[in-house]
């Protein structure tokens, strides 16, 4: 992780803030190990299909490989939200803005909370507080 955040600074990405590590179980539960996660800002002129098109490029830089949905992966580079734009699309299929399933995931709102505790959904208006209320209690995730 920490190396490829500094991977993202060298491609031009300026961290603004990040949030401490947290490990998380799987979602879908399965059998996979718990995974490491956290969220970050970063400040760049890219376009949303620029800057998830660099995600993707240091991804595969670290030796992912995409196969299957919810296959185990070295590293998982997602685009969260890009300010407060919202871009249309489907669900697993290119670049939807915000990512259309981070209010349901505790292993994205819990890191987002340690980096924007303001933050508020663009398309619901909710803020951070009330997504995490409505987490699903079997979603594991503790600080690294």
């Amino acid at each position: 992780m920490e190396a490829a955040l500094r991977r993202l600074e060298e491609r031009g990405l300026r961290i603004l803030a990040r949030s401490r590590f947290w490990l998380t179980e799987p979602v879908p539960v399965s059998d996979q190990p718990w995974f490491v996660n956290g969220v970050c800002a970063v400040e760049t002129d890219l376009s949303p299909a620029a800057l998830l098109a660099l995600l993707h490029a240091v991804e595969e830089e670290f030796g992912r490989v995409r196969s299957v949905p919810n296959a185990p992966r070295v590293l998982d580079l997602d685009l969260l939200a890009h300010g407060r734009r919202i871009v249309p699309g489907e669900a697993g299929r290119g670049l939807c803005l915000p990512h259309p399933r981070l209010s349901e995931r505790a292993f994205v709102l819990l890191p987002l909370r340690d980096v924007a505790p303001g933050w508020v959904h663009p398309l619901s208006g909710e803020g951070l507080s009330g997504m995490i209320e409505r987490l699903p209690a079997d979603q594991k995730a503790v600080p690294a």
